[in-house]
């Protein structure tokens, strides 16, 4: 649980009060009021909270030592300025950014979303049972959130179910932003280490120059495998034989499946693998309904090319019972994701204290 404690070297901070949770020391805005920790990773800890001024549940995000590592300081910013412009129900919400003391200084930033209760990855691997209806319900809202940032010009990269936060009554939002990226954006930005490796489309693992939206819907295709079968349906040990598990499972590749691959290296590796005639899907999840193992089979195509998009998907029979046209509307306008990757710790730094003033306009107007 969270216990109030003093504030280091006794300064305290007006409009701060001081936590400790997990040895982790919370510096928060006096309205929010932590409950318990909830969550932690490589970024910091996460507690759970209230907002005393809304009486809303929220999760309060510390990230420690933002600068220290120059790549996750430009996901973090990267992740608040694209939810500052996304505000879809399958999507999670921004709905802070705390402001630090200093300006020029700060080192944490404390970043809230609206509180959720678990994730897919949980759900998956626990003894809870789902039946159709579960996994039709959460793909349809996955393709739904996914096809609002689509439509605003936006690629996840990194859609995995611990990146999709579930609560009790089968809501699903995606979450985790730091690796998204403008759809248009420069090649030479698109081709670093993106997705983790299990959920990664054949064009990632080849190192092909030029992807776009089909990468997230092979993802979406692995999340949706592994909701049918309860466990991971390509789980990769490294690159070379995460692309032997697929080929295994999709078949050996004509030449003109091949035709994508830009890379001659990748191309003559994937010919050199032995005939395989694959895995019917049906007969992995033998359980499903024919409707969703076809619409299984029309996600996981191993030329990006021919992969089903994310409007064809909702509107798959699979997805009939459930997708309205009319009630999911695209994003009015692309989100510009523009952040030059060559800025220092300094620009990073007043960028995100630009990002926070959104969410605090009674400090901007005092700096007017």
């Amino acid at each position: 649980m969270a216990s109030m404690v003093d504030p280091p070297n006794g300064v305290r901070t007006q409009g701060k009060h001081y936590y400790s949770m997990w040895r982790t020391l919370f510096e928060i805005d006096t309205k929010y009021v932590p409950i318990k920790p909830i969550g932690r990773g490589a970024y910091g800890v996460v507690c759970s909270s209230i907002n005393r001024e809304t009486n809303e549940k929220v999760a309060i995000k510390k990230i420690n030592n933002v600068f220290d590592n120059r790549i996750d300081a430009l996901r973090t910013l990267r992740e608040m300025k694209l939810l500052r412009h996304i505000q879809h129900e399958n999507v999670v919400a921004l709905k802070d950014v705390m402001m630090p003391a200093h300006r020029r200084s700060f080192k944490d930033v404390y970043v809230v979303y609206e509180l959720m209760d678990t994730d897919l990855h949980q759900i998956i691997k626990s003894p809870q049972p789902l039946s159709n209806d579960h996994v039709q319900y959460f793909l349809f809202q996955l393709l739904r959130g996914l096809r609002y940032l689509h439509s605003a010009n936006v690629l996840h990269r990194d859609l995995k179910p611990g990146n999709l936060l579930v609560n009790a009554n089968c809501d699903l939002k995606i979450c985790d932003f730091g690796l998204a990226r403008a759809s248009s954006e420069d090649c030479q930005f698109m081709t670093e280490y993106v997705v983790t490796r299990w959920y990664r489309a054949p064009e990632l693992l080849l190192c092909c120059d030029k992807y776009g939206t089909s990468i997230d819907v092979w993802s979406v295709g692995c999340i949706f495998a592994e909701l049918l079968g309860r466990k991971p349906i390509f789980p990769g040990t490294e690159c070379l034989n995460q692309l032997k598990l697929i080929i295994n499972v999709l078949g050996t590749m004509s030449d003109a499946e091949l035709a994508f691959i830009d890379n001659p290296k990748a191309r003559k590796y994937i010919k050199s693998l032995p005939y395989t005639p694959g895995i019917p899907l049906d007969s992995l999840y033998p359980n499903a309904s024919s409707l969703a193992i076809d619409l299984l089979k029309k996600m996981l195509v191993f030329d990006p090319s021919k992969r089903i998009s994310v409007d064809e998907a909702l509107q798959h029979p699979y997805m009939s019972s459930l997708f309205d046209p009319d009630a999911n509307p695209p994003a009015l306008m692309p989100v510009n994701l523009d952040i030059d990757e060559n800025i220092g710790e300094d620009m990073i730094r007043e960028l995100m204290w630009r990002e926070m003033l959104y969410y605090h306009p009674e400090v901007s107007s005092l700096m007017n």
